[in-house]
């Protein structure tokens, strides 16, 4: 099986390429603001450079959220463009449990944590132990104080801490769990599509393929314009 997968859910994407289980390319480029130029492109390079079509893809994957509003649903958008124009499955992976694959096999619980602005993070707990991650805390959107001590009221061995959530927050969660927390090397903080290919093969074999419209983001959270929406259409009520 031919498997195309990506990643848009930071400003760093990611699209990997599989041919019966085997990684044949994978590409990792910074799309801060030029994601609809730029991943298009990019796909049909690798696909070049690994002599395929797109109408050789068998299973079109992508990370629909949590993360970015925009890279979220551009990623979502480009795949079901791709998977319609072809008639072939879609399936879909959260962006969380690829990154905790970071880690995979590790019997160290991981929790996977990105910036969500606003002072919150999305973040998860995983026990990775196994090739496909388990949630022991679904992924969720919250401030990082109140997911760290879901963590703490949750387990009591240590956790290692991956993402550009990390990174922000690294003291706060220093401070909260002391020798418990273990800090992710840089290297490791950057979300591989190659994961996601494991992931949408893993919803493929249990009956998870999507029709192409099927396909949608989890943003956990309303967006600015929603939210905005909502506070417009509340003072014309009252007004």
């Amino acid at each position: 099986m031919n498997i195309l997968a990506i990643d848009t859910s930071t400003p760093l994407a990611s699209i990997a390429l599989a041919v019966d289980e085997q990684i044949v390319a994978e590409s990792l480029l910074n799309t801060n603001r030029t994601l609809s130029a730029r991943l298009v492109p990019e796909i049909e390079r690798l696909l070049t450079s690994s002599g395929l079509a797109i109408a050789d893809i068998d299973l079109f994957a992508s990370c629909i959220g949590p993360g970015s509003f925009t890279g979220v649903r551009g990623g979502v958008a480009t795949i079901q463009g791709l998977a319609l124009a072809v008639d072939k499955p879609c399936a879909g992976f959260s962006s969380l449990a690829m990154l905790a694959m970071n880690f995979s096999l590790s019997t160290t619980l991981i929790c996977p944590m990105l910036d969500a602005r606003k002072s919150e993070v999305y973040a998860a707990l995983y026990d990775c132990s196994s090739a496909i991650p388990s949630p022991r805390i679904d992924d969720c959107v919250l401030p990082p104080a109140a997911i760290l001590d879901q963590i703490a009221a949750a387990t009591d061995q240590p956790v290692i801490f991956v993402g550009e959530g990390a990174v922000r927050y690294h003291d706060l969660i220093a401070e909260r769990l002391g020798d418990r927390a273990v800090f992710a090397p840089f290297p490791l903080h950057s979300p591989r599509s190659a994961n996601g290919i494991l992931l949408a093969l893993h919803a493929f074999r249990s009956g998870g393929q999507l029709e192409p419209s099927q396909l949608l983001p989890v943003y956990l959270r309303a967006s600015d314009a929603e939210i905005n929406l909502v506070k417009k259409q509340a003072s014309n009520n009252s007004a």
